[in-house]
């Protein structure tokens, strides 16, 4: 029996090992060929070590195209998204888990039924909605479309609910208003969940593509994943310029990672568990 087990454990740790490996090798990669030349790249068999770190590439990138503009809109289009989305969920979901008001279970069906509808959908109708209000390459056609969100508003009202009645009404007696509670009773008690939106919202948006795509038509408006893109194009590849920008893309999505990975876990955690 203890030598079942022994092998049962090595062949889950070698299962384990090869699918961090099969995870983290698109990373290495991408590292080294932000180093690595043109002949590199292309060289057959590969070469997995650059035969001349050029780390000229990195200064190339901003040479060739305006990276830091299209990092600079990035960072502010997907930070106010972030923060918007994040006020409104957390009123919204705390409107809907504790408030009493007319058409309250209506308006939240119909908040849940936009799940169920793909942005593909959505698209042409919001398209045409930013047309006429005169957003088109704007800041406001970038980021008011998606400050609403279903997802977040229901997962958060899931926690919001969890937490005890008892700690609300001991904070109606210390003087504290709907607004004094959601601060100081449920939001301290669900850090998890709003870590986890936090962090599903920003890795959602900082990878957007297609919207900014049809919604910008100046490089001013432009943002990084279809700046990626201008190295790829009639003129041939430049993979080794793409992958240096992309080494430097997945910076913020890193920290953002870093700073919210814990209250992620600590959501999965605590998914399903009834306090």
């Amino acid at each position: 029996m203890l030598q079942w087990n022994r092998a049962s454990r090595f062949w889950l740790y070698f299962l384990l090992l090869t699918g961090a490996l099969a995870m983290i090798f698109p990373f290495v990669w991408m590292f080294l060929s932000a180093f690595k030349t043109d002949a590199d790249i292309y060289a057959y068999p590969p070469r997995w070590l650059p035969s001349h770190w050029r780390v000229e590439n990195f200064i190339d990138v901003f040479r060739i195209i305006p990276f830091a503009r299209y990092y600079l809109n990035s960072v502010f289009v997907t930070s106010m998204i972030t923060l918007g989305q994040l006020l409104l969920s957390i009123l919204a979901a705390y409107s809907f888990a504790r408030l009493r008001f007319p058409l309250k279970s209506t308006i939240f069906i119909l908040a849940i039924a936009t799940l169920i509808m793909p942005f593909e959908v959505l698209m042409i109708p919001t398209f045409i909605i930013v047309h006429r209000l005169g957003w088109l390459d704007t800041y406001q056609g970038l980021i008011v479309p998606f400050l609403f969100n279903g997802f977040s508003i229901f997962f958060l009202k899931q926690f919001f609910e969890a937490v005890p009645k008892d700690l609300e009404d001991a904070a109606k007696i210390d003087g504290c208003g709907y607004l004094g509670i959601l601060i100081h009773v449920i939001l301290p008690n669900t850090k998890p969940a709003v870590g986890t939106i936090t962090l599903f919202t920003f890795l959602t948006h900082w990878r957007s593509y297609i919207w900014p795509l049809i919604i910008t038509n100046t490089t001013r408006m432009r943002t990084l994943p279809i700046g990626l893109k201008y190295f790829i194009g009639e003129g041939g590849e430049q993979y080794h310029l793409m992958m240096a920008a992309a080494c430097m893309a997945i910076l913020p999505v890193l920290v953002v990672y870093i700073v919210a990975e814990r209250q992620f876990v600590k959501s999965m955690t605590f998914t399903g568990l009834k306090r």
